[in-house]
């Protein structure tokens, strides 16, 4: 739990919470629970399908993206950087969240 407070509080490099938490991080547990809520569908299990499909990748992707957002207010380089990875872990959790 120490490296997600970690992220939760923005001290963790921009480069490590974008790369790391927000992209890989955020592909392995939306696509694990994407096929986990397609079996559940297809076992005829809606609610656990339900609580599966949302209720791990969701809360997830807020960390993520807080942890990123957060980073970016530290980072020290070009402030271009900071604000792509801003506004482009946004994108990519927001779609990663209602798909």
């Amino acid at each position: 739990m120490g490296k997600l407070n970690d992220l939760w509080r923005g001290d963790l490099q921009l480069g490590d919470a974008f790369w790391n938490w927000a992209v890989l991080g955020a592909l392995l547990i939306n696509i694990s629970t994407t096929i986990l809520f397609l079996i559940l569908i297809s076992a005829d299990h809606p609610w656990p399908a339900l609580i599966v499909g949302y209720a791990f990748s969701i809360p997830y992707n807020i960390v993520a993206l807080v942890g990123v957002w957060r980073s970016a207010a530290r980072h020290n380089g070009l402030a271009q950087h900071a604000d792509l990875a801003r506004w482009s872990s946004l994108i990519l959790l927001t779609i990663l969240s209602v798909t």
